[in-house]
């Protein structure tokens, strides 16, 4: 004789978890966080380009045509060994460096005084002046240069 007990059976909660992982793994696959935050990188990447030669370009401007010195037909990182061109940036023409996030956590050069890296390299054209800035580090098989 069957009892009148209240409850679920044993395959019904294994199908109910089944059901569960499948429609979470579908989930976790459509957002994919790794690639979100790859693409927000990337993002942060093309805007300090930008802003990078912005700042370079306006004190061209400023200076008849004339580069920040540490800009040569070299690709060169901007940091203190490579491009040093924070000293003629900083504060007059951008508050601050911006620094690739996969360097020092992505944390802005403020201060020119001591060591420092952005990750970001500079160019100039040997023929017609031109300005390339990159990141180098871009993620998602991505490539972020600009050239004006």
């Amino acid at each position: 004789m069957r009892s009148n007990q209240k409850g679920f059976t044993l395959i019904e909660i294994l199908v109910v978890i089944g059901i569960l992982a499948v429609l979470f793994a579908i989930v976790l696959v459509a957002i994919n966080p790794a690639r979100q935050f790859a693409q927000a990188n990337n993002t942060k990447r093309q805007s300090d380009v930008n802003a990078m030669l912005n700042a370079i370009h306006e004190y061209a401007a400023d200076n008849k045509g004339t580069l920040p010195a540490g800009i040569t037909n070299t690709v060169q990182t901007i940091s203190d060994t490579g491009a040093n061109i924070c000293s003629n940036l900083v504060t007059t023409y951008i508050a601050a460096l911006p620094v690739d996030p996969s360097v020092n956590n992505g944390n802005p050069v403020a201060s020119c005084s001591g060591t420092y890296n952005t990750g970001y390299t500079v160019v100039k054209s040997a023929t017609d002046n031109r300005v390339t800035v990159s990141a180098p580090d871009a993620e998602l098989g991505s490539t972020i240069t600009v050239t004006r």
